[in-house]
Parts: structure tokens; C-alpha cells; sequence
């Protein structure tokens, strides 16, 4: 009996060893476990990407502006007179050379007839003075008259051939003034108000009306200083020198439609306005139907610049890296790779990219945030036509 206890204790010895070498090695397999996942790291991030294409992108910008009349016009009256008769519609369109205004003639007739008549006396003076030189020509050359009486003679028949130069042009202001008593139209457009009305006793120079002219319609506008590159693509766009700038230029109406008539920008300032810090400019645009209208508020835009052969990407895939703009591109072991790049300017929503991304390059477009410089990615969706992973 006393040899049997001994052995007892002995098993439940070895019971609890062996109980103890199971727990420790089922610890080390959740070590071996947790090491493998660590070792592995996180889920790869799943990015979309697209190719590296080149193409031709222009550059544009809008401009807010306001129309006006190519030419406004003020009719003024240009002879004394009572103002007889309106010869048209306030508001309609006139035609260049159409008659708006009568005033009365007949004090303008009377001045005509007036003038013709001191044009015959001067006429019938210098005949007598012609008469008279020849007379006192011929006795000086027999002596028979002194050189004065010649002298005199002379004289005479240039202040007569003077007073009929006179004459004649009084006739002639008094004929234009008559004409001047029918007002017509300078231009062609659209007339205001009329600003007396008939029976009213005007002078020289009384307005009468203004004439909008619609056809072309004009928008001024304003470039910041930033943007006076405009200028010098204006300057080079001249079809000669000195001549014509030929800058096109797209109107943009006030409810976002695009304007069907191509303009183009026929005048930049040379100065800068140190007020705004602005450049005044103008833009030229036919208005056949007259869809414009003087005093509108549209917005003009204007190709700034022109590139060729350039790759462009959208904007979000543009990233901020440590030393600027970087753009992660895809390498053939779906691996990230930050590459910086030199930005241009924005066209119609895509980045133009002047260095840095060459054409057939992949490059990341969507879910930058979990992507780090060399880590592997999942791409879910590749233009190149490798699908996703």
C-alpha cells in the first residue's frame, strides 16, 4: 500500500505536465497566427486608374461684360426753326439715310433765294470789272491812262471776282441749309424717344433723338492683370500688322446658353486701370436678329491658350505630396509610385500636365486616401483593358 500512493501522485504529476505542454503550445500557434497577419499587413486599397492619353486642349476663360451699341448716335438739329413734324415710330428701327424730323423751311428757302440773288449781283459786278480792266488795259498800253487808273482797275475786278467767290458760298450753306431742315438718320438702329416734341422752336445743335446702332453689338469687359496675356494673343492674332486684332471670342447669354454668332476681340487697352487693376477690353458680335440688346448683362469667353500633344487627367487625381503635385502611376506590379508632375492650367475640367506623365502611363483617378508611395494596390477598374484584380 505504501508504493501504490507514491505512483498515484506521480500521474497526476505527469496529468498536469502534459495539460500544461498542450496550453503552451496551443499559445504558440495563436503567436504563429497573429504573426503571419501582421506580417501580411492591410487589404491592399482598391483604386480606379485610366491611361495617359495626349491631345490638344485650349485653355478658356469668361469675362463678365455688358452689351452695347456698336454706335450711339445723338440726332441734333442743325438750322433754327420750328420743329414741324416726326417722321417716324419712337422704339422701331430706322434705316441709315431715312428721314425722322421736318422743320420748317420756308425761313431756309427765303435765305436761299436771298443768297442767289447777292450771287447774280456779284456775278453782274464782276462782269463790270472785267469790262472795265479791259477798257483801261488797252489806254495804258497807248499811254493814255496813268499806271494808277491801270492799278485801280485791276483791283477792282479781283474784289468783284472776291465778292462772287463769297457769294457762291452763301449759296451753298443756304442750299444745305435747307437741305438740313429734313433731320435724317446717320446710322442704322434703334431710335429713343423723341426728346422735344412738334410745334417746339429749336436752335443749332438741339437733340432730338438718339439712334442705337444693334448691328454689330458691342460687350466690354474687363481682364484681371493676371490675364493680360490676352493682350499679347491679341497682338500676335493681328492679320497684319497695325491692322485688325482677330481674337475670337465666344458669348455666353445670360441663361448659360452659348450664343450662336463666333465674335472675336477687336480692342485691349495698352494701359492697366491702377484703380481695378484691370484691362479694358472689347468683343464684337454680329446681331442680324437682334438678340442682343444694349445694356445686357453676358459673359464673353475667350481661348487664352492653345496646347498641343499634351497629356491631360482629371483634377482629383492631382495629389499634394511633400514637395508638390504629385500623381500616383501604377507600375507592373500594381505598385504605386508618387511621381511628381508640372501642372498646367485647367481646361474644361482636366489638368493639363506639362511634365512629369507620359502617354500609355496608368495613374490613379479615385481612392487616393489609403494609397502610400511603393505600397500595392487592387485596381477595380482599368481603361488599359487589364480589368480588375
Amino acid at each position: 500500500m505504501p508504493m501504490k500512493r507514491p505512483s498515484r501522485l506521480f500521474a497526476r504529476k505527469a496529468l498536469a505536465l502534459a495539460g500544461l505542454a498542450g496550453l503552451l503550445a496551443l499559445a504558440g500557434c495563436s503567436n504563429d497566427g497573429d504573426s503571419n497577419q501582421q506580417q501580411g499587413g492591410t487589404p491592399a486599397p482598391s483604386v480606379k486608374v485610366e491611361t495617359a492619353e495626349t491631345t490638344d486642349a485650349t485653355v478658356r476663360q469668361d469675362y463678365a461684360g455688358r452689351a452695347r451699341g456698336a454706335r450711339e448716335v445723338e440726332v441734333r438739329a442743325r438750322v433754327n426753326g420750328i420743329l414741324e413734324e416726326r417722321l417716324y415710330e419712337e422704339g422701331q428701327m430706322v434705316s441709315e439715310g431715312e428721314a425722322l424730323f421736318r422743320i420748317d423751311r420756308e425761313p431756309t428757302a427765303a435765305a436761299l433765294q436771298r443768297a442767289e440773288a447777292q450771287q447774280q449781283v456779284a456775278e453782274a459786278d464782276v462782269r463790270q470789272a472785267e469790262r472795265e480792266w479791259n477798257r483801261i488795259a488797252s489806254l495804258f498800253e497807248r499811254n493814255a491812262v496813268s499806271e494808277r487808273e491801270r492799278d485801280n482797275a485791276r483791283s477792282a475786278l479781283e474784289l468783284a471776282r472776291a465778292n462772287l467767290a463769297v457769294a457762291r458760298a452763301g449759296v451753298t450753306e443756304a442750299e444745305l441749309n435747307l437741305g438740313y431742315t429734313e433731320v435724317t438718320a446717320p446710322v442704322s438702329g434703334v431710335t429713343s424717344l423723341e426728346d422735344l416734341p412738334e410745334g417746339s422752336l429749336i436752335d443749332v445743335g438741339t437733340l432730338l433723338t438718339t439712334i442705337v446702332q444693334l448691328d454689330p453689338i458691342h460687350v466690354r469687359f474687363a481682364l484681371p492683370e493676371d490675364d493680360a496675356n490676352i493682350r499679347r494673343a491679341a497682338r500676335e492674332g493681328m492679320v497684319n500688322a497695325g491692322e485688325e486684332q482677330n481674337v475670337s471670342a465666344t458669348l455666353i447669354m445670360a441663361d448659360g446658353r452659348e450664343y450662336t454668332e463666333p465674335g472675336r476681340i477687336d480692342f485691349t487697352a495698352s494701359t492697366l486701370d491702377p484703380r481695378t487693376g484691370t484691362v479694358s477690353a472689347r468683343a464684337v458680335f454680329p446681331n442680324e436678329q437682334r438678340l442682343i440688346v444694349p445694356g445686357q448683362f453676358v459673359r464673353v469667353r475667350v481661348a487664352l491658350q492653345e496646347f498641343e500633344d499634351v497629356v491631360t487627367i482629371p483634377e482629383k487625381a492631382v495629389a499634394q505630396g511633400p514637395e508638390g503635385p504629385v500623381v500616383y502611376v501604377i507600375d507592373d506590379g500594381n505598385k504605386a509610385r508618387a511621381r511628381p508632375v508640372e501642372l498646367g492650367p485647367v481646361s474644361d475640367d482636366r489638368q493639363i500636365i506639362l511634365d512629369g506623365l507620359a502617354a500609355g502611363e496608368r495613374f490613379v483617378v479615385s481612392g487616393l486616401t489609403g494609397v502610400r508611395d511603393g505600397a500595392e494596390v487592387k485596381v477595380m477598374d482599368d481603361n488599359a483593358g487589364e480589368g480588375a484584380d
